[in-house]
């Protein structure tokens, strides 16, 4: 089920990266509009905050300031507010014990940032086209 205004959250503490990542999402006709937080706490107090909307799927970083995403993880999946949420991480490092971490911390998918733009842009495009578009949410 597709719905035009899709809230994706980024939680991504690289000015860099944000800058990228918001750019990208931005051009996708299936997101409508992108949230940020810049570190752990912004994200936990975003997504435990009852009075707001969850977003449709959460992008976030490994390695933030004042907690980091593996503590994100545990802690939104303690929660029954946001234990189905969609997190997918979005990270640079590609080593094994970080993928295995992630996904044993409650991750529902992982992607490694590309170095090149363009692998970016295409792997942003797709991650959004499968988890907004085809799959079927819990909600």
């Amino acid at each position: 089920m597709t719905d035009a205004a899709c809230t994706v959250l980024l939680v991504e503490d690289s000015p860099g990266d944000e800058f990228l990542l918001v750019a990208e999402l931005e051009r996708s006709p299936l997101v409508g509009r992108v949230d940020v937080a810049r570190d752990g706490q912004q994200a936990l107090d975003y997504l435990l905050d009852h009075e707001r909307e969850l977003p449709r799927l959460v992008l976030m970083d490994l390695k933030l300031p004042r907690i980091d995403g593996h503590e994100v993880l545990t802690r939104l999946r303690a929660e029954e507010r946001t234990r189905m949420l969609p997190v997918v991480v979005v990270s640079s490092s590609a080593e094994h014990r970080d993928v295995q971490l992630a996904y044993s911390s409650g991750a529902n998918g992982y992607v490694r940032k590309p170095i090149r733009a363009e692998a970016l842009s295409e792997s942003i495009q797709r991650l959004l086209g499968f988890w907004l578009a085809v799959n079927e949410t819990y909600a």
